[in-house]
């Protein structure tokens, strides 16, 4: 992106631009989704925070899981769990492990013997992040109990003031530590399973199919069916996606996320009441829902929109793709020849087009599925508690 050009913009425009082209340029999904989440999941509860408690046991939770599912997983896999898996493979070998399965798998490359053993143990590295998401629930819990003395859901949703129970205390402290104990031990049955098929899975014919399993389901299982491949290569697959030559977050490690860690907000909800348990039944379809594949389907829906509305043509094809924001002053230029019109003015409309069409996803995911929901769930948990009050009163 040229300083030139973008300081030709006006400030807000020009913000928007920077911002924009950061997220494009940051390793996979992580910080445009860091952002995106975090603006979405935890402002609006701040917002609408009930108590200190609330408000506190939410910024634990939203940061820590941000921060695990969107950062930790480029750095472990990258940084630290490729570098030991792959010591044994010779240079190009090593190349070939950005690449992912599914890429593996169409070439169909001699080296996949060895390469494809060592992608699985990678990946099974990885897995600590749903299983540390799914702890954090249960941290959670003990984190409320220790630091305000409370694990009735109730009184921390303020909905009732009364004294807490010490069995049930001792009931959610004790179901905590059993549930992060179990997170522990299916990590070590992933590690356990990834140094196997690292140390045998280049002569073995079973740990070569468990390795194309955990990497390409789609692949490995309905090898006549493209559409359930794509599908179960894209959201069930814990390989990485690889973004110039490094290892970076997928779509299929991001649904796992979601998967496991909703598996925690259900159990470590159950153990604090009914209440709390009925709002993450509200609320986590639809966050989680949107988390692994609404925003796609939203972004596509709105350049399909715009796409059949005339507007943004320069910037969305028939097939709905658009240009990297590093391609627009490229574009700009030979716009401005062939319209014979400055450089400026052709990319001041680009960046406008590009904006717009990063921009109101953005926003949607903040006003929709931010505010939306964390009022619409607050206000329903109030209306469900005091109905069960009223219909008590009447027994």
């Amino acid at each position: 992106m040229s300083i030139n050009l973008i300081n030709t913009l006006a400030q807000p425009l020009r913000m928007s631009a920077k911002f924009v082209n950061q997220n494009e340029q940051a390793s996979g999904l992580s910080t445009s989704r860091f952002v995106q989440d975090t603006a979405s999941c935890f402002v609006p509860k701040a917002v609408f925070a009930r108590s200190k408690a609330d408000l506190s046991e939410n910024a634990l939770l939203e940061f820590s899981e941000s921060f695990l599912v969107y950062y930790v997983p480029a750095l472990l896999g990258e940084k630290f769990a490729r570098k030991i898996f792959s010591k044994n493979l010779n240079k190009s070998e090593k190349n070939l492990v950005s690449k992912t399965a599914v890429e593996l798998l169409k070439e169909g490359t001699s080296a996949n013997k060895k390469v494809m053993p060592v992608k699985a143990a990678i990946a099974l590295t990885a897995t600590v992040i749903p299983l540390i998401e799914f702890a954090l629930n249960y941290v959670k819990n003990i984190f409320t109990l220790k630091v305000f003395k409370k694990s009735n859901f109730n009184d921390i949703a303020a909905l009732e003031n009364n004294k807490e129970d010490k069995k049930q205390q001792e009931k959610v402290k004790n179901s905590a530590k059993k549930n992060i104990l179990r997170a522990g031990t299916v990590f070590a049955g992933a590690l356990a399973l990834a140094g196997l098929i690292f140390k045998r899975g280049e002569n073995s014919k079973s740990l070569q199919n468990i390795s194309e399993a955990i990497l390409a389901p789609g692949t490995k299982f309905f090898k006549n069916n493209v559409k359930k491949q794509n599908f179960f290569n894209k959201y069930f697959s814990l390989d990485f996606n690889s973004q110039n030559g490094k290892l970076v977050l997928s779509k299929g490690q991001l649904t796992s996320c979601v998967l496991v860690g909703g598996a925690g907000y259900f159990g470590a909800s159950y153990d604090r009441g009914k209440q709390n348990f009925l709002e993450t039944l509200s609320r986590f379809p639809l966050v989680g829902f949107y988390i692994i594949t609404g925003s796609d389907l939203f972004e596509k829906g709105f350049k399909k929109l715009l796409h059949k509305s005339g507007k943004c043509k320069e910037m969305i094809d028939k097939n709905l793709n658009t240009p990297d924001f590093s391609k627009i002053e490229t574009m700009a230029k030979d716009l401005a020849e062939k319209n014979k019109t400055t450089i400026e003015t052709e990319y001041k409309k680009l960046v406008k087009q590009k904006v717009l069409i990063s921009g109101v996803p953005y926003l949607f995911s903040i006003g929709f599925m931010g505010f939306f929901v964390a009022g619409m769930t607050n206000l329903f948990t109030k209306l469900r508690f005091n109905n069960d009050k009223k219909n008590v009163k009447k027994m």
